[in-house]
């Protein structure tokens, strides 16, 4: 089965976005990833998902590391050129840079970071692997930087880029929550770990 692009079904996926950045056989680099995602708190791994014709996988592959910049509400035209052209035919980042994006040198990796952005991740790739019609990137995170001045930025599938809303409420604390807690014990599963 496929699922299309901004089809029904993978319009219900709601993702970060995250800014790859990479160094290697096409230069330092910058591509939008709709699929970034924290995979381990220990050790921090991040994956990112890539297509093999990319330049940002010739140079992951090369080079065996990449950054990871999570956009901001704040950097959706970042977004969109950052998405939108090839880093095999255009420099991303001097037409970033004149358009007046900025970006700093990585402290453990060979390429730049994205000012600005909520979460800076510098890291080491660790496996690689092609899956469907992506290649499946896992990097160890050397250094991580956090912004919490805006929100990050959220794109659904085939209809755009978003700010995150209001927070969804689970449970007051209240009378609901132990009903719930009550309910749950009742259907213990008797080979349940302690």
């Amino acid at each position: 089965m496929e699922m299309k692009y901004g089809g029904e079904e993978s319009r219900q996926f709601v993702t970060n976005l995250g800014l790859v950045t990479s160094n290697g056989k096409w230069g330092h680099n910058i591509m939008t990833a709709e699929w970034a995602h924290h995979i381990s708190y220990d050790p921090a791994m991040v994956v990112i998902n890539v297509h093999d014709y990319d330049a940002t996988a010739d140079n992951i592959i090369g080079s065996k590391e990449f950054g990871v910049s999570l956009a901001s509400e704040s950097q959706a035209e970042l977004i969109w050129i950052a998405g939108h052209a090839s880093g095999k035919k255009s420099n991303k980042i001097a037409a970033l840079e004149e358009l007046g994006f900025r970006f700093y040198k990585a402290g453990k990796i060979g390429t730049y970071m994205v000012e600005g952005a909520v979460l800076n991740l510098e890291c080491r790739l660790v496996k690689y692997e092609k899956i469907g019609d992506h290649i499946m990137f896992i990097g160890e995170v050397l250094e991580a930087k956090a912004n919490e001045t805006e929100g990050p930025a959220i794109f659904r599938s085939g209809t755009g880029i978003y700010k995150v809303g209001e927070r969804l409420k689970h449970s007051d604390g209240s009378e609901r929550e132990k009903r719930v807690e009550e309910a749950l014990s009742r259907h213990t599963k008797a080979n349940a770990p302690a």
